[in-house]
C-alpha cells in the first residue's frame, strides 16, 4: 500500500474517533523546505466536516498518528497545515525492499502500443541541429514510454519526393561530374546537400539576370530556366521515367546510408520506416469513404473539403479539384495504413515542431470525425526551434549547423576540457576517445533534452559540456565518482540490519528522492517529457553531492553504517543510469 493511502486510512480513523465525524478526502501536499517534514496534511478542507480551530485539528490528528502509525514518528503543525516527520524505519523499509534497483521505476510493458513517429526527414539535406532535437526527443519519449509500461513502436516517414530533392538530381546532372560518396570520400547524405545548394546558387543567379533585363522578382521566380527543369523532372518521376527514377534511387540511396551512420552516432534506432513515395497516393479511399458517411463535402469545382467551423477552425481541403492529393490526404492515410501495420497499436505521438500546430489539430479531428477510436489518442509532440547564438539556419545558404559536425565537435569540446582538468593521464588514446564522445554527446543530450519541449532553446556548445551546474557531464562525473567509490569498498551486497541504523538527515534526503523516480517515470510518460527526467536525475545528483559532502561513505564509525552508505550509493547510481538511459545517453565508469 502507498504511503498516501495509509496516511489516508489512519487520518480518517483519527477524525472519526476524536471528533465523530466522516472525512470523505484527505489532500496532501509536499512540505514546504523551511518546515521540518516529509509530507504534508493540509487541513483546511476538513473544516466542512470538522468544526473548529484548524490548528488545534491539525495537533490532534498529529498526535492520533505518532500514537498509532509507526510511519510518523513525528508532526508540526504550521496554520493549516500539518507537517508529518516520517521515521527512519519507513524510509529503510523502502530500501531494503527495492529488489533492484537497475530495474527500480520500470514497469513491465502492457499490450496496449503506440507508435512515436520521429525524425523524418527530407533527402536533399543531411541532417541538422534542428533535427537533432527532434529526433532526441522522440527518441526519449519512446524510452519513456516503455518504461511506464506501454509497449512502443519507433517510426518515421522520409519526405523523398517531390521539387526539392529533384533540385538536388539535376544540379548534380549538371555539375556533378559522376561524383559520388566514394569518389569524394563523403557521407551521401552531405553530398547531396551539397547539390541542393549548388542548385540554390545557380537559381537566384538566373533570377537575378532575368530581373536584369527586365523581368519582375514573381516573374523571374517563375521562369528561371533550372527551376522549370526540375518541374519536369518531377513530371517525369511521376510518370515513372526509367533514367530520372534510376537517379532518384540512387541518390535517395547515398542519403539513407549517410542518415544511418548519423543515426548510429546519436544512438537511436528505429522499428520501422515509411517513405513518402509509397505512401503519397494512400488516403484517397479514405477521402471517398468520408464523403459517403458526410465527413467531406464536394464544392462546385469538384474539390473536397472538411467543415471545421463548429471546432473554432476553418474549411480544410482534403483532395484538390483535379483529384491530386494534398498533404493532408496522404496524412491521413499514412495514419491509418500504420495502424493495419501495428494492429496492436492504440495511439500515435508525432514528433513534429510548433509551427505545425494547425496541421494536427485538423488532422486528429478529421480522423476522429471518420470514426478511428485510436484518433481519441494521438498526440502531436509539439517542440520550439533551436536558435544559436549567432542567430536562425538556412538549409538552402549551406549555413545549418550540420548533426554530424557538431557531433565531432561536442566530442573534441568535452576533450579539450578533460585534457585540462587532468584527471585521465593513465587513459589509453582509445579510452580517452572513447570517453570524449560519450562526454560530448551526452552533454548535446543532456542540455537538449532538460527543456521543456514547448519552449526555443539557445543552444551553447560550450555551456552544456561545463562540469558543473546542471549538465550532462556534471551528472556523469557524479556516476562515474559513485563507481570509484563502490570499486574501493568492499562489498555492495549483503543485508542489513535496519535496526541498527540511524539516519543521517542527507541518507534521509537521498532517500525521499530515490522514492519518487517511479512517479516521475510516469508522470514525464503522462506528459511526453524528457525535461521531467533530466531535471529529477539532476536534482538525484545534488542531494548525492551533498551527501557526500556531509557523511563519511567509507570512513564511517560503524560497519553497517559502511554497508549501507555503499549500497545508497550504489543505489543512486543505478538510478542516474537509468535515468540516462531514457534520454539516450551513456554514463562512464570513469572519467
Amino acid at each position: 500500500m502507498q504511503l498516501q493511502e495509509i496516511l489516508t486510512a489512519e487520518i480518517k480513523k483519527a477524525v472519526q474517533s476524536i471528533f465523530d465525524a466522516n472525512l470523505e478526502t484527505v489532500e496532501f501536499q509536499a512540505t514546504r523546505k523551511d518546515f521540518e517534514g516529509d509530507i504534508t496534511v493540509v487541513v483546511f478542507p476538513m473544516l466542512r466536516t470538522v468544526k473548529g480551530n484548524p490548528v488545534q485539528i491539525g495537533e490532534s490528528i498529529g498526535a492520533y498518528l505518532v500514537d498509532n502509525v509507526e510511519e510518523v514518528s513525528k508532526f508540526n503543525v504550521v496554520k493549516g497545515f500539518l507537517n508529518l516527520v516520517l521515521s527512519d524505519a519507513y524510509y529503510l523499509n523502502f530500501f531494503s525492499n527495492v529488489s533492484d534497483f537497475s530495474s527500480f521505476g520500470k514497469q513491465p510493458q502492457g499490450k496496449d502500443a503506440v507508435l512515436v513517429e520521429y525524425s523524418s526527414p527530407n533527402t536533399n539535406k543531411p541532417l541538422h541541429l534542428g533535427h537533432i532535437r527532434n529526433i532526441l526527443l522522440g527518441y526519449s519519449v519512446a524510452e519513456i514510454l516503455k518504461a511506464s509500461g506501454k509497449k512502443t513502436y519507433k517510426t518515421q516517414i522520409i519526405n523523398d519526393r517531390g521539387i526539392h530533392i529533384c533540385k538536388s538530381m539535376l544540379a548534380w546532372q549538371r555539375y556533378g561530374d559522376g561524383e559520388t560518396p566514394e569518389s569524394s570520400d563523403l557521407k551521401g547524405d552531405k553530398l547531396v546537400g551539397n547539390y541542393y545548394v549548388r542548385f540554390d546558387k545557380e537559381y537566384k543567379k538566373e533570377v537575378s539576370d532575368l530581373q536584369a533585363s527586365g523581368k519582375t522578382e514573381d516573374e523571374a521566380k517563375a521562369e528561371a530556366p533550372i527551376l522549370k527543369e526540375a518541374q519536369q523532372m518531377l513530371q517525369k518521376w511521376e510518370k515513372g521515367d526509367d533514367e530520372v527514377v534510376a537517379l532518384w534511387k540512387k541518390m535517395n540511396g547515398w542519403v539513407y546510408d549517410g542518415f544511418e551512420k548519423t543515426y548510429d552516432a546519436l544512438g537511436v534506432d528505429f522499428d520501422s520506416y515509411y517513405y513518402e513515395s509509397n505512401t503519397y497516393l494512400l488516403g484517397k479511399d479514405n477521402i471517398e469513404e468520408g464523403l459517403k458517411k458526410g465527413v467531406f463535402f464536394k464544392k462546385e469545382d469538384g474539390s473536397v473539403w472538411c467543415d471545421l467551423t463548429d471546432e473554432g477552425l476553418d474549411e480544410k481541403l482534403v483532395l484538390r479539384a483535379d483529384g491530386t492529393a494534398v498533404y493532408m490526404t496522404q496524412d491521413i492515410g499514412t495514419a491509418i495504413q500504420r495502424i493495419k501495420d501495428h494492429p496492436d497499436a492504440n495511439g500515435m505521438i508525432y514528433t513534429v515542431g510548433n509551427e505545425q500546430d494547425y496541421h494536427f489539430k485538423v488532422l486528429f479531428l478529421i480522423l476522429k470525425k471518420l470514426g478511428y477510436s485510436w484518433a481519441e489518442n494521438l498526440y502531436h509532440l509539439s517542440y520550439g526551434m533551436v536558435d544559436l547564438p549567432s542567430g536562425k539556419m538556412k538549409s538552402r545558404e549551406g549555413t545549418v549547423v550540420d548533426a554530424d559536425d557538431l557531433i565531432t565537435e561536442m566530442a573534441q569540446t568535452a576533450g579539450n576540457i578533460s585534457e585540462e582538468l587532468g584527471k585521465i593521464d593513465d587513459f589509453t588514446q582509445e579510452e580517452k576517445q572513447a570517453l570524449y564522445k560519450t562526454i560530448g554527446l551526452g552533454a548535446l543530450k543532456y542540455y537538449i533534452l532538460k527543456v521543456d519541449p514547448k519552449k526555443r532553446i539557445l543552444f551553447n556548445p560550450e555551456e552544456s559540456v561545463d562540469f558543473q551546474g546542471n549538465t550532462g557531464p556534471f551528472i556523469q562525473y557524479t556516476y562515474a565518482r559513485i563507481q570509484s567509490i563502490l570499486r574501493k569498498a568492499n562489498s555492495v551486497s549483503g543485508s542489513i540490519d535496519s535496526k541498527a541504523i540511524t539516519l543521517h538527515e542527507k541518507e534521509k534526503g537521498l532517500l525521499k528522492q530515490l522514492q519518487i523516480f517511479p512517479e516521475t517515470i510516469q508522470l514525464a510518460a503522462e506528459n511526453y517529457s524528457p525535461a521531467l527526467i533530466a531535471n529529477y536525475t539532476y536534482d538525484l545528483v545534488k542531494e548525492f553531492n551533498s551527501f557526500y559532502q556531509n557523511v563519511s561513505i567509507l570512513g564511517a564509525d560503524h560497519e553497517v553504517e559502511i554497508q549501507f552508505r555503499v549500497q545508497l550509493a550504489d543505489a543512486v547510481a543505478k538510478v542516474i543510469k537509468t535515468g540516462f538511459e531514457l534520454l539516450g545517453i551513456d554514463v562512464p565508469e570513469r572519467m
